[in-house]
């Protein structure tokens, strides 16, 4: 792992090019999609501007929130403190809630089906995850339990990881899990006429996330009773999945006897 990538002499911090290479080859399949289900390019950079508003807002918002503790709100003022505080630090699922409610923001505003682009193109958030946790691996961030088996990993000095301890390659796992959840949604999407890709995910990363959390060893993530904040944030997924899939097939129930 490398938390540096030489480019041409530039040193890109390893991090943000692996975010950057899933968000670029994300945006060239769901050209694809698009094109291939006739919707409107347009419509779809709108959604995607306010998506990637939105997932930066609430990626920082429940990082704050969660390292609510840790914070020096007295350097708060401090502009270098206060700028190191925005630039380092995102969660997840605040991105993932807070991009998902500002693509329907988006909808209503400009009048466009933001529901049909999510579920046409939705696997590719798990695509785009799993090299974000690639780069999470390269930086040492999201660091695994201690761990002496198979696979295990060391991060060097200089990492957000333990330096010279064994740990457990939580990050790859995740990543590869990710990359399944993706190919399970895509292969659903095109081989059948299920309309419920977003339960799928809400339902399979649910899953995986709240069990993997166990492995986590961070302790920046918050936590409450027993479970941290993802957990608690992957079990309201994994039941919404369930309410939505049971009220489509209600619903659909109802439609064939009419």
């Amino acid at each position: 792992m490398h938390l540096y990538t030489n480019f041409f002499g530039l040193k890109i911090p390893s991090y943000g090019l692996c975010i950057a290479a899933g968000l670029v080859l994300a945006n060239i399949v769901a050209v694809i999609i698009i094109k291939r289900n006739k919707l409107d390019f347009n419509d779809f950079i709108i959604l995607e501007a306010y998506c990637l508003l939105g997932a930066f807002t609430g990626a920082k918002a429940l990082y704050l929130i969660v390292s609510r503790e840790y914070i020096d709100w007295s350097r708060i003022s401090d502009f270098n403190y206060f700028n190191e505080l925005i630039l380092g630090g995102f969660v997840f699922y605040g991105g993932f809630i807070g991009g998902f409610l500002f693509a329907y923001i988006a909808g209503i505003a400009h009048k466009i089906a933001a529901g049909t682009y999510i579920r046409k193109l939705i696997f590719l958030i798990p695509f785009m995850h799993a090299f974000g946790r690639i780069g999470c691996f390269m930086a040492g961030c999201c660091y695994g339990i201690p761990y002496h088996g198979v696979g295990a990993v060391v991060f060097p000095e200089g990492s957000y990881a333990p330096a010279g301890v064994e740990l457990f390659p939580i990050q790859l796992v995740e990543a590869a899990a990710l990359m399944i959840i993706a190919l399970i949604i895509f292969t659903v999407q095109i081989r059948t006429d299920l309309n419920c890709t977003i339960e799928m995910y809400l339902f399979l990363y649910g899953v995986v996330r709240f069990f993997l959390e166990f492995l986590r060893y961070d302790s920046l993530r918050g936590h409450l009773s027993e479970l941290s904040t993802s957990q608690w944030i992957s079990i309201l997924m994994i039941v919404s999945a369930i309410i939505s899939y049971k009220i489509q097939f209600s619903s659909k129930a109802v439609r064939a006897e009419n």
